[in-house]
């Protein structure tokens, strides 16, 4: 059961008790198995960049599945955070990166343009904007 610290090989101490409740939850998750990942452990380690290289393969896994896999926000959180990753983030993952674009091209191409029959799972405009930009690199 290997974790960011133990892949990284840099142990973070605990944080003070003035430390934030996310500083607090990212040392945590650093020490937390990778096979005990959620979705939203995924979320907020990709968000805050942190174990980047250890964890956006296992959220690609998630997300060639469910491109609006959700955390604790709304559909497509985890997606928003890994579109938001820099360039080189991807570096070594390209196969990886053209199936993921793969499944947004499908998954956006699928999607109504406007209408009042918006279907709950549906990405924001915000969401629907970086796949486009995602897509357009």
């Amino acid at each position: 059961m290997t974790t960011i610290e133990e892949l990284e090989r840099d142990v973070w101490p605990d944080p003070g008790r003035d430390a934030t409740s996310l500083v607090r939850r990212c040392v945590e998750l650093r020490r937390k198995p990778l096979t005990e990942f959620t979705v939203e452990d995924l979320r907020i380690m990709l968000g805050q960049q942190i174990g980047v290289p250890a964890l956006l393969p296992l959220a690609l896994q998630v997300l060639l599945r469910d491109p609006l896999a959700e955390g604790d926000y709304y559909p497509g959180d985890l997606l928003a955070n890994v579109l938001r990753l820099p360039e080189p983030a991807w570096s070594g993952l390209r196969a990886e990166r053209e199936r993921l674009r793969s499944v947004l091209a499908e998954f956006v191409a699928g999607l109504p343009f406007s209408g009042p029959d918006r279907e709950p799972r549906e990405p924001d405009r915000q969401l629907r904007d970086a796949i486009a930009r995602f897509l357009g690199r």
